[in-house]
Protein backbone atom coordinates (compact mmCIF):
# COMPACT_ATOMS: atom_id res chain seq x y z
CA UNK A 1 0.00 0.00 0.00
CA UNK A 2 2.54 2.49 1.11
CA UNK A 3 5.10 1.93 -2.20
CA UNK A 4 1.95 3.25 -3.79
CA UNK A 5 1.68 6.68 -2.52
CA UNK A 6 2.44 9.65 -4.78
CA UNK A 7 5.39 11.93 -4.03
CA UNK A 8 2.85 14.34 -2.63
CA UNK A 9 1.27 11.85 -0.34
CA UNK A 10 4.92 11.07 0.72
CA UNK A 11 5.55 14.20 2.01
CA UNK A 12 2.00 14.76 4.34
CA UNK A 13 3.32 11.32 5.59
CA UNK A 14 0.97 8.33 6.78
CA UNK A 15 -1.11 7.16 10.24
CA UNK A 16 -1.90 4.25 11.28
CA UNK A 17 -3.56 2.58 14.00
CA UNK A 18 -2.64 -1.01 15.23
CA UNK A 19 -2.43 -3.19 18.87
CA UNK A 20 0.95 -3.75 17.64
CA UNK A 21 2.25 -5.76 15.17
CA UNK A 22 0.55 -3.85 11.85
CA UNK A 23 2.26 -0.59 13.55
CA UNK A 24 6.07 -2.33 13.03
CA UNK A 25 5.32 -2.98 9.28
CA UNK A 26 4.07 0.67 8.91
CA UNK A 27 6.78 2.01 10.86
CA UNK A 28 9.52 -0.14 8.72
CA UNK A 29 8.03 0.71 5.41
CA UNK A 30 8.02 4.22 6.53
CA UNK A 31 11.10 4.18 7.37
CA UNK A 32 12.78 2.54 4.35
CA UNK A 33 10.90 5.37 2.05
CA UNK A 34 11.64 7.49 4.03
CA UNK A 35 8.31 8.82 5.11
CA UNK A 36 6.62 10.61 8.42
CA UNK A 37 4.57 8.14 10.26
CA UNK A 38 2.49 8.55 13.09
CA UNK A 39 1.08 5.66 15.02
CA UNK A 40 -2.06 5.50 17.22
CA UNK A 41 -1.83 2.30 19.45
CA UNK A 42 -4.14 1.81 22.62
CA UNK A 43 -3.17 2.51 26.30
CA UNK A 44 -1.59 -1.10 27.13
CA UNK A 45 -0.52 -1.87 24.42
CA UNK A 46 2.53 -3.96 24.93
CA UNK A 47 5.87 -2.39 25.93
CA UNK A 48 8.34 -4.18 23.36
CA UNK A 49 5.72 -3.31 20.28
CA UNK A 50 5.88 0.29 21.23
CA UNK A 51 9.53 0.18 21.78
CA UNK A 52 9.89 -1.61 18.32
CA UNK A 53 7.78 0.89 16.12
CA UNK A 54 9.24 3.43 18.02
CA UNK A 55 12.88 2.32 17.11
CA UNK A 56 11.68 2.16 13.33
CA UNK A 57 10.93 5.71 13.54
CA UNK A 58 7.48 6.58 14.21
CA UNK A 59 6.02 8.50 16.05
CA UNK A 60 3.79 6.95 18.63
CA UNK A 61 0.39 8.51 20.21
CA UNK A 62 -1.12 6.02 23.04
CA UNK A 63 -4.98 6.51 23.00
CA UNK A 64 -8.18 4.85 24.03
CA UNK A 65 -8.10 1.52 25.41
CA UNK A 66 -8.66 -0.67 22.61
CA UNK A 67 -7.67 -0.76 18.89
CA UNK A 68 -11.26 0.36 17.81
CA UNK A 69 -10.45 3.33 19.75
CA UNK A 70 -7.27 3.81 18.57
CA UNK A 71 -8.28 3.57 14.97
CA UNK A 72 -11.30 6.24 15.68
CA UNK A 73 -8.77 9.00 16.70
CA UNK A 74 -6.37 7.58 13.96
CA UNK A 75 -8.90 8.38 11.42
CA UNK A 76 -9.63 11.52 12.38
CA UNK A 77 -6.03 12.60 12.38
CA UNK A 78 -5.83 11.06 9.07
CA UNK A 79 -7.90 13.94 7.40
CA UNK A 80 -4.56 15.56 7.01
CA UNK A 81 -2.71 12.69 6.27
CA UNK A 82 -2.16 9.54 4.63
CA UNK A 83 -3.97 6.82 6.79
CA UNK A 84 -2.86 3.07 6.20
CA UNK A 85 -6.35 0.90 7.69
CA UNK A 86 -4.67 -2.28 9.87
CA UNK A 87 -7.12 -4.13 8.16
CA UNK A 88 -9.94 -2.68 5.65
CA UNK A 89 -8.04 -1.89 2.83
CA UNK A 90 -7.36 -3.64 -0.63
CA UNK A 91 -3.97 -3.45 -0.39
CA UNK A 92 -3.08 -4.71 3.14
CA UNK A 93 -5.55 -7.79 2.40
CA UNK A 94 -3.55 -8.13 -0.72
CA UNK A 95 -0.12 -8.06 0.92
CA UNK A 96 -1.56 -10.55 3.46
CA UNK A 97 -2.29 -12.78 0.82
CA UNK A 98 0.98 -13.87 0.11
CA UNK A 99 1.22 -15.84 3.46
CA UNK A 100 -1.34 -18.49 2.10
CA UNK A 101 0.98 -18.74 -1.20
CA UNK A 102 3.82 -19.67 1.04
CA UNK A 103 1.74 -21.96 2.55
CA UNK A 104 1.02 -23.56 -0.41
CA UNK A 105 4.62 -23.44 -2.02
CA UNK A 106 6.09 -24.77 1.78
CA UNK A 107 3.13 -27.75 2.05
CA UNK A 108 1.57 -28.29 -0.77
CA UNK A 109 -0.43 -31.52 0.90
CA UNK A 110 -1.94 -29.00 3.28
CA UNK A 111 -5.75 -29.53 4.19
CA UNK A 112 -6.54 -27.24 6.84
CA UNK A 113 -5.57 -23.82 7.15
CA UNK A 114 -6.25 -22.16 10.55
CA UNK A 115 -5.90 -18.55 11.33
CA UNK A 116 -6.62 -15.97 14.11
CA UNK A 117 -8.52 -13.38 13.36
CA UNK A 118 -9.63 -9.72 14.52
CA UNK A 119 -10.42 -7.17 12.29
CA UNK A 120 -10.17 -9.69 9.33
CA UNK A 121 -7.32 -8.42 6.99
CA UNK A 122 -4.83 -11.74 7.56
CA UNK A 123 -7.81 -14.37 7.26
CA UNK A 124 -9.58 -12.39 4.10
CA UNK A 125 -6.24 -11.99 2.26
CA UNK A 126 -5.20 -15.76 3.19
CA UNK A 127 -8.63 -17.22 1.72
CA UNK A 128 -8.43 -15.57 -1.38
CA UNK A 129 -5.09 -16.46 -2.39
CA UNK A 130 -5.81 -20.15 -1.00
CA UNK A 131 -9.25 -20.28 -3.22
CA UNK A 132 -7.39 -18.87 -6.35
CA UNK A 133 -5.28 -21.54 -6.41
CA UNK A 134 -7.54 -24.69 -5.36
CA UNK A 135 -8.30 -25.58 -8.88
CA UNK A 136 -5.15 -25.53 -10.04
CA UNK A 137 -3.94 -28.01 -7.15
CA UNK A 138 -6.89 -30.00 -7.71
CA UNK A 139 -8.44 -30.13 -4.08
CA UNK A 140 -10.08 -27.87 -1.51
CA UNK A 141 -8.58 -26.77 1.37
CA UNK A 142 -10.48 -25.97 4.47
CA UNK A 143 -10.36 -22.68 5.92
CA UNK A 144 -10.97 -21.90 9.63
CA UNK A 145 -10.78 -18.49 11.53
CA UNK A 146 -10.22 -18.32 15.46
CA UNK A 147 -11.07 -16.03 17.78
CA UNK A 148 -10.65 -15.09 21.44
CA UNK A 149 -14.72 -16.01 22.55
CA UNK A 150 -14.31 -12.66 24.56
CA UNK A 151 -13.48 -10.50 21.46
CA UNK A 152 -15.71 -12.41 18.43
CA UNK A 153 -17.54 -10.35 16.13
CA UNK A 154 -17.02 -12.47 13.48
CA UNK A 155 -19.63 -15.68 14.50
CA UNK A 156 -22.10 -12.78 14.86
CA UNK A 157 -21.44 -10.61 12.34
CA UNK A 158 -21.91 -13.65 10.27
CA UNK A 159 -24.82 -14.82 11.54
CA UNK A 160 -26.45 -11.93 10.62
CA UNK A 161 -24.85 -11.72 7.54
CA UNK A 162 -23.83 -7.65 8.50
CA UNK A 163 -21.73 -5.88 10.85
CA UNK A 164 -22.15 -6.48 14.49
CA UNK A 165 -20.04 -4.61 16.93
CA UNK A 166 -19.11 -5.68 20.27
CA UNK A 167 -20.04 -3.25 22.77
CA UNK A 168 -16.86 -4.85 25.04
CA UNK A 169 -13.88 -6.66 24.09
CA UNK A 170 -11.80 -8.25 26.75
CA UNK A 171 -9.12 -10.67 25.55
CA UNK A 172 -5.32 -11.49 26.63
CA UNK A 173 -4.98 -11.67 22.77
CA UNK A 174 -4.33 -8.48 21.88
CA UNK A 175 -3.39 -8.79 18.19
CA UNK A 176 -6.93 -9.60 17.67
CA UNK A 177 -8.62 -7.64 20.29
CA UNK A 178 -11.03 -5.84 17.75
CA UNK A 179 -14.78 -4.99 18.24
CA UNK A 180 -15.92 -4.32 14.69
CA UNK A 181 -14.67 -6.32 11.54
CA UNK A 182 -14.02 -4.63 8.70
CA UNK A 183 -16.37 -4.16 5.56
CA UNK A 184 -13.75 -5.35 3.59
CA UNK A 185 -12.60 -8.32 4.38
CA UNK A 186 -16.01 -9.49 6.07
CA UNK A 187 -17.24 -9.73 2.59
CA UNK A 188 -14.68 -11.73 1.43
CA UNK A 189 -14.43 -14.54 4.83
CA UNK A 190 -18.18 -14.47 4.62
CA UNK A 191 -18.06 -16.21 0.85
CA UNK A 192 -14.24 -17.85 1.22
CA UNK A 193 -13.99 -19.07 4.78
CA UNK A 194 -15.47 -22.54 6.25
CA UNK A 195 -15.80 -21.24 9.81
CA UNK A 196 -14.90 -18.71 12.47
CA UNK A 197 -14.53 -20.60 15.83
CA UNK A 198 -13.65 -19.29 19.24
CA UNK A 199 -11.28 -20.13 21.96
CA UNK A 200 -11.36 -19.32 26.06
CA UNK A 201 -8.70 -17.69 27.82
CA UNK A 202 -7.61 -20.72 29.09
CA UNK A 203 -7.26 -22.21 26.03
CA UNK A 204 -4.83 -19.47 24.30
CA UNK A 205 -2.78 -19.80 27.65
CA UNK A 206 -2.24 -23.70 27.41
CA UNK A 207 -1.88 -23.25 23.75
CA UNK A 208 1.19 -20.80 24.42
CA UNK A 209 2.21 -22.56 26.97
CA UNK A 210 2.82 -25.95 24.50
CA UNK A 211 4.42 -23.92 21.92
CA UNK A 212 7.22 -23.01 23.93
CA UNK A 213 7.44 -26.12 25.84
CA UNK A 214 7.02 -28.60 23.42
CA UNK A 215 7.89 -26.53 20.40
CA UNK A 216 10.73 -24.00 21.34
CA UNK A 217 8.16 -21.23 20.08
CA UNK A 218 7.75 -18.12 22.02
CA UNK A 219 4.27 -16.59 19.93
CA UNK A 220 2.47 -14.18 21.69
CA UNK A 221 -1.25 -15.19 22.70
CA UNK A 222 -2.48 -14.37 19.38
CA UNK A 223 0.12 -16.43 17.61
CA UNK A 224 -1.36 -19.43 19.71
CA UNK A 225 -5.06 -18.86 18.87
CA UNK A 226 -4.90 -21.46 16.18
CA UNK A 227 -3.32 -24.11 18.40
CA UNK A 228 -5.75 -23.16 20.83
CA UNK A 229 -8.25 -24.03 18.33
CA UNK A 230 -7.10 -27.46 18.16
CA UNK A 231 -6.36 -28.53 21.28
CA UNK A 232 -9.56 -27.65 22.92
CA UNK A 233 -11.36 -30.52 20.79
CA UNK A 234 -14.18 -28.96 19.87
CA UNK A 235 -12.66 -28.80 15.85
CA UNK A 236 -12.19 -32.43 15.19
CA UNK A 237 -15.88 -32.45 17.22
CA UNK A 238 -16.89 -30.15 13.98
CA UNK A 239 -15.43 -31.57 11.29
CA UNK A 240 -13.29 -35.13 11.78
CA UNK A 241 -10.25 -35.46 10.70
CA UNK A 242 -8.63 -32.33 9.59
CA UNK A 243 -5.70 -33.99 7.79
CA UNK A 244 -2.68 -32.07 7.58
CA UNK A 245 -3.00 -28.76 9.10
CA UNK A 246 -1.06 -25.35 9.12
CA UNK A 247 -1.52 -22.79 12.10
CA UNK A 248 -0.42 -19.24 11.78
CA UNK A 249 1.33 -18.20 14.52
CA UNK A 250 0.78 -14.85 13.42
CA UNK A 251 2.77 -12.85 16.27
CA UNK A 252 5.92 -13.16 18.12
CA UNK A 253 5.95 -10.08 20.31
CA UNK A 254 5.24 -10.33 24.08
CA UNK A 255 5.57 -8.06 27.14
CA UNK A 256 8.31 -10.74 29.15
CA UNK A 257 5.87 -9.50 32.60
CA UNK A 258 2.76 -10.50 30.40
CA UNK A 259 4.66 -14.01 29.37
CA UNK A 260 4.77 -14.36 33.12
CA UNK A 261 1.79 -14.55 33.79
CA UNK A 262 0.34 -16.65 31.01
CA UNK A 263 2.64 -19.30 31.93
CA UNK A 264 1.27 -19.00 35.57
CA UNK A 265 -1.97 -18.86 33.83
CA UNK A 266 -1.49 -21.62 31.59
CA UNK A 267 -0.08 -24.05 34.05
CA UNK A 268 -2.40 -23.60 36.54
CA UNK A 269 -5.45 -24.27 33.48
CA UNK A 270 -3.88 -27.42 32.80
CA UNK A 271 -3.71 -28.54 36.64
CA UNK A 272 0.07 -28.00 36.97
CA UNK A 273 0.62 -25.14 39.50
CA UNK A 274 -1.23 -24.24 42.20
CA UNK A 275 -1.24 -21.03 45.19
CA UNK A 276 -1.80 -21.70 48.17
CA UNK A 277 -2.76 -19.05 51.08
CA UNK A 278 -3.41 -19.64 54.85
CA UNK A 279 -2.56 -17.81 58.23
CA UNK A 280 -0.14 -19.26 60.50
CA UNK A 281 1.25 -18.66 63.66
CA UNK A 282 4.58 -16.91 63.84
CA UNK A 283 6.60 -19.74 65.80
CA UNK A 284 8.90 -22.62 65.12
CA UNK A 285 7.67 -25.81 63.42
CA UNK A 286 4.21 -24.54 62.34
CA UNK A 287 4.32 -25.11 58.99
Amino acid sequence: RMAKLSEEEKKRGVVAASAGNHAQGVALAADRLGIKARIYMPLGAALPKITATRDHGAEVELHGVTVDEALAEAKRYAEETGAVHPFDNEDIIAGQGTIGLEILEQVPNVDTVIVGVGGGGLLAGLSAAVRAKEQELGKKIKIIGVQAEHAAAYPLSLAADALVPLKKVSTIADGIAVGRPGQMPFSIIKELVDDVATVSEDDIDRALIFLMERNKLVVEPVGSVPVAALMNGKLKEEYGDLGTVVCVLSGGNIDPMLMLKVIQRGLSAAGRYMTIKMMLSDRPGEL
